[in-house]
């Protein structure tokens, strides 16, 4: 059973463990723990102690937040993780007058379902040896 926790105090590097998929560099655990503790909100998904799935926002804290990743492990996707995590982090940023985000086109469907609209630019810089 999943279940959803808006605080990362009691995760470890080591439940945080399959995450990005896909990227050239992944974060470390510890690294991507960071980011988590870092963040103005985060949401996860646990199955028992790992966590399956996460969302996380940066923000001002009065206008304006960003949503720089939502990842849920390959074997729980297509199970509404993603969406139950994105539900209750806009849940944590009630009230805000922009909550913004970038995404592949081929995710635009998932968070157009959840009141995203797709805008006519975005820019961004990837220094992948950062990570």
């Amino acid at each position: 059973m999943i279940t959803y926790l808006g605080r990362v105090d009691s995760v470890r590097p080591d439940h945080l463990a399959g995450f990005f998929v896909g990227w050239p560099q992944k974060p470390t655990p510890e690294r991507h723990l960071d980011a988590l503790r870092g963040s103005y909100a985060v949401e996860l998904a646990l199955d028992g102690d790992a966590v399956v799935g996460f969302v996380n926002a940066i923000s001002d804290g009065v206008l304006s937040a960003f949503i720089p990743l939502l990842e849920v492990l390959p074997d729980y996707q297509h199970r509404g993780v993603g969406t139950e995590l994105v539900r209750r982090l806009l849940d944590q940023l009630d009230g805000f007058y922009m909550i913004d985000l970038c995404c592949d086109a081929h995710l635009e469907p998932f968070y157009s379902a959840l009141g995203f609209r797709v805008w006519d630019r975005g820019m961004g810089i990837r220094r992948h040896q950062m990570v």
